[in-house]
């Protein structure tokens, strides 16, 4: 059965599609669940503003979540008319799984993700992209609550994002504000090296993804956005509130039997900045020196060891 959507689309399809970026230095994902009618306008957007930010090879892609209505056509349909443009099916459902998708099979040097409802204004797209391009940072997220940031209504929202945020600070020792916000970027390299240790593929995927880069001591910058509240968004804030609680216990349990740590540590990684690879050493070998259960060596042979030496900051 034809949809209004491929009614509308078929009598201006485009003859053939566009090429792609061959190796695209940014590449920046929507993930979408049946939303047909506000997909143009954001791909649009999206893509004019990278069009015309940045000079250099960028790609957009469309991660379509196991959607039923007509996005799929939607989708190809934009996928022909634009440039640089590509469209990505996820056969389950999932926000993390269309993550993981589409930056598991990027070839960008910076992933990034915004939301197709777009209640952070797209012009601050080039403020979350910049810090990345430039090596200033591992993974760039807005936040909501940073200081500069302007929110639109959502009051109600607003409330329970501080509390739950109190929650991650007071429980992960957080160092973020705001990781449910849908405005993220990062160098594609590292996340290569976190997708292996994260294990949700729903919404709690961002809280994920977060915590296990600041437990391995990547750059995480906050910038601030300005948010309009959609109010037509209605999330299941029980179960994804029960389902968050169940990720947290799980980070805790990861965290306390040392399943949380990349174990690469001593290869050499690409991308990865030395002070980065200084910092983590740093931070697991003070660990286990305060650990009661290692007694302190005495023979001298510790102190010897090459990764146990003082850290010293080695600039690329």
């Amino acid at each position: 059965m034809r949809t209004k959507a491929d009614n509308t689309i078929a009598a201006s399809r485009p003859a053939r599609a566009p090429a792609l970026n061959p190796s695209p230095r940014v590449e920046v994902v929507i993930p979408v669940h049946n939303q047909e009618r506000a997909l143009p306008e954001a791909v649009r957007q999206v893509h004019a503003c990278l069009a015309a930010t940045h000079a250099l090879p960028f790609r957009v892609t469309i991660a379509d979540i196991a959607s039923s209505d007509g996005t799929a056509t939607v989708a190809r349909f934009l996928a022909r008319e634009l440039p640089n443009l590509r469209y990505l099916h996820i056969a389950a459902p999932g926000r993390g799984r269309a993550l993981r998708g589409a930056w598991g099979s990027s070839d960008a040097e910076v992933v990034a993700c915004v939301d197709v409802d777009r209640p952070t204004d797209i012009v601050q797209l080039p403020a979350l992209l910049g810090p990345l391009l430039a090596g200033r940072a591992d993974l760039v997220v807005g936040s909501r609550l940073a200081p500069g940031a302007q929110l639109t209504g959502g009051f109600r929202r607003q409330a329970i994002s501080r509390s739950y945020n109190a929650l991650l600070g007071c429980a992960l020792a957080a160092a973020f504000s705001d990781p449910q916000c849908g405005f993220k970027a990062a160098r594609r390299a590292i996340i290569g090296e976190l997708l292996p240790l994260i294990e949700d593929e729903g919404s709690f995927f961002d809280i994920e993804l977060l915590y296990l880069a600041q437990r391995n001591s990547f750059s995480i910058r906050e910038v601030p956005v300005d948010w309009v509240d959609d109010r037509d968004a209605r999330a299941p804030i029980t179960r994804t509130a029960i389902e968050d609680l169940r990720g947290i216990a799980r980070l805790l349990r990861r965290t306390r039997d040392g399943r949380d740590l990349i174990n690469t540590l001593d290869r050499g990684v690409p991308g990865r900045q030395r002070a980065s690879v200084v910092r983590t050493r740093a931070a697991i070998h003070d660990r286990a020196r305060r650990s009661p259960a290692r007694p302190a060596r005495t023979d001298g042979c510790r102190a010897s060891r090459p990764d146990t030496q003082p850290a010293t900051p080695v600039l690329p």
